[in-house]
């Protein structure tokens, strides 16, 4: 069965940097492509960052470009996202997710994805 664990959340003044963790378990994690995305109260849940099964790719959405890296360490089964000059407009539970089928560059959709973790809380304090 397919787990995927967020970690790294927390409170951070606006300009400050977190990293995420989403460490993966279930399966082989490397044949997979990920993805993070982020939901805030009374917001639907929205894309952040895409990534392919091997690394080489990577997909952001257009608020966070420039600002946040998204990466994998397939040695280790883990998915990161760097967060740095965080704004408080990026405060929400962020997700890690994973797809049922092998290979693929990236995705962007959450109907796209198939297993999700329970989400880690990040708030950015201004």
């Amino acid at each position: 069965q397919v787990q995927l664990v967020e970690s790294g959340g927390g409170l951070v003044q606006a300009g400050g940097s977190l990293r995420l963790s989403c460490a993966a378990s279930g399966r082989t994690f490397s044949r997979y492509a990920m993805g993070w995305f982020r939901q805030a109260p009374g917001n639907q849940r929205e894309f952040v960052a895409a990534i392919n099964w091997g690394g080489e790719n990577t997909y952001y959405a257009n608020s966070v470009n420039g600002r946040f890296t998204i990466s994998r360490d397939n040695a280790k089964s883990t998915l990161y996202l760097q967060m740095n000059s965080l704004k408080p407009d990026d405060t929400a539970v962020y997700y890690c997710a994973t797809r049922r089928s092998a290979g693929g560059i990236y995705y962007y959709r959450h109907y796209e994805y198939d297993y999700w973790g329970q989400g880690t809380q990040v708030t950015v304090s201004s």
